[in-house]
């Protein structure tokens, strides 16, 4: 790709952010347009839940600066795609033109099939609203607030809203939150987490019926919902691409070079489709656009699909799910409870490598088992010890990690970017946070991080 080439990004999320980032980083000096719906610059929208729950501000979400040359509109939808003049078209016609498009526009709240929730004019009655931008969240005021749908996403909305004092019931289809990620002992152990926090659970019940102020449930109970908190799930936003006649499954479908059926139109993110697979992660979305950057700065590379962890956000309680449920494969399992100290964790083996994992009140566990799985380790003879944090082998491992291994997941922190902070003066917790925003998310790498300040500063002034 030749510097005058013009890259054209639909789409200001985190992905995009990212991927201009990257691109400057990669050499790229050509222009680079961003076009973003939104009327605000770029946020971290997987903090939008740390907002909710009042650790951390607007400001604290806001993304940096892009780099020298970005163009950025904010406020801005592109309407239209014209492939044969390689140019798009916005609602107020402006006509950009490019010669690398990128398309990265996120997903859309899946709305459920409720009577009384959309009006006439197909938008949401009042009353309702998803969790998806800052202005949703602007919108959660005042009480009581029903939450439907107890994924990943409403329980830590439910989390957040409790820690703001909220009176919030959590109405949710399954015998317990995340039951799709989680098996019944974990599940138990979050809906009582759940419950002496306050949280008013309706499992194992569904919507029928929504009014302002009203939600009827599928046995007769009639709700007080001052707000309606829809946390239904999300759908890639593949409009612009289905009309422009790409190929569309779920998601904007792509090879793994990320290219689309043309090779000018390019896909990442959320609406971005790989190996018939839409993550809907945010690490995900980041590892796209550093192979893309690549991509379109001349380099021989390809999206490798990562191993899916997912850990809860959310103040006082560490769960996370590595990988499938019941990963196909397993051959073992290897089970720890003790439900009176809040703590579970449940390995999926194939010989001596996990599949997958469900870990609940264990931190230590979590950071040596992710490390474990997310490079294919095999597990340590002491079992329990790794599961309690004290095996040998459940620490060291973080230092040993290689620098582009990530640690804070929130925030996208790199162990290199740790080492760097420190190189460049930063010598304890509050520095390395303020350097790279590292533990400022859910707070579930701190251990991690102190670990490689640690082992900076035990070692020699240039590790």
């Amino acid at each position: 790709m030749t510097a005058s080439n013009h890259v054209l990004v639909v789409g200001h999320g985190p992905a995009a952010h990212r991927l201009v980032e990257r691109l400057r980083h990669h050499g790229h000096s050509g222009p680079v347009t961003v076009l973003g719906a939104e009327p605000r610059p770029a946020y971290n929208r997987v903090l939008l839940t740390s907002l909710l729950g009042g650790a951390l501000s607007a400001e604290d979400l806001k993304l940096p600066d892009p780099p020298d040359g970005v163009r950025v509109r904010t406020g801005v939808t592109v309407t239209a795609l014209d492939r044969a003049r390689r140019s798009v078209r916005t609602d107020i016609g402006e006509i950009h033109p490019y010669d690398h498009l990128v398309l990265a526009t996120g997903a859309r709240p899946r709305i459920p099939p409720l009577p009384g929730l959309l009006t006439p004019r197909g938008g949401l009655t009042e009353g309702a609203t998803a969790v998806r931008t800052l202005a949703d969240c602007e919108r959660l005021t005042g009480g009581p607030l029903v939450v439907l749908g107890g994924g990943v996403l409403g329980t830590e909305v439910t989390l957040a809203l409790l820690r703001t004092g909220h009176d919030v019931t959590l109405v949710h289809p399954g015998p317990y939150p995340m039951h799709d990620r989680l098996d019944g002992a974990a599940g138990a152990l979050l809906a009582d987490h759940l419950r002496a926090q306050g949280a008013h659970l309706r499992l194992g019940r569904g919507a029928v019926e929504y009014r302002p102020g009203k939600l009827a449930l599928d046995d007769g109970e009639i709700l007080r919902a001052g707000r309606l908190v829809l946390c239904t799930g999300a759908e890639p936003d593949t409009g612009l691409a289905r009309r422009a006649g790409l190929t569309v499954r779920t998601g904007v479908v792509v090879d793994r070079r990320l290219r689309t059926d043309d090779p000018r139109v390019h896909a990442i993110g959320d609406c971005a489709e790989s190996d018939g697979q839409v993550p809907g992660l945010v690490t995900t979305a980041w590892d796209q656009a550093e192979t893309l950057a690549r991509a379109l700065t001349g380099r021989d590379t390809h999206h490798r699909a990562g191993r899916p962890v997912v850990r809860l956000k959310a103040l006082g309680i560490d769960l996370a799910c590595l990988g499938p449920p019941d990963p196909p494969g397993a051959t073992r399992h290897i089970t720890l409870s003790d439900p009176a100290r809040g703590r579970y964790a449940r390995l999926a083996l194939s010989g001596e490598r996990i599949l997958g994992a469900v870990l609940v009140g264990l931190p230590r566990a979590t950071a040596a088992v992710g490390q474990l799985y997310e490079r294919g380790l095999p597990v340590p003879s002491d079992r329990l010890g790794l599961l309690l944090g004290t095996a040998a082998t459940a620490r060291p491992a973080t230092v040993e990690l290689p620098d582009e291994a990530v640690l804070c997941h929130c925030n996208h922190v790199t162990k290199g970017a740790l080492l760097r902070a420190w190189r460049a003066g930063a010598r304890d917790l509050p520095r390395v946070a303020a350097a790279t925003r590292a533990t400022t998310g859910c707070g579930g790498c701190a251990d991690d991080v102190q670990l490689v300040l640690a082992a900076a500063t035990g070692g020699n002034s240039d590790p």
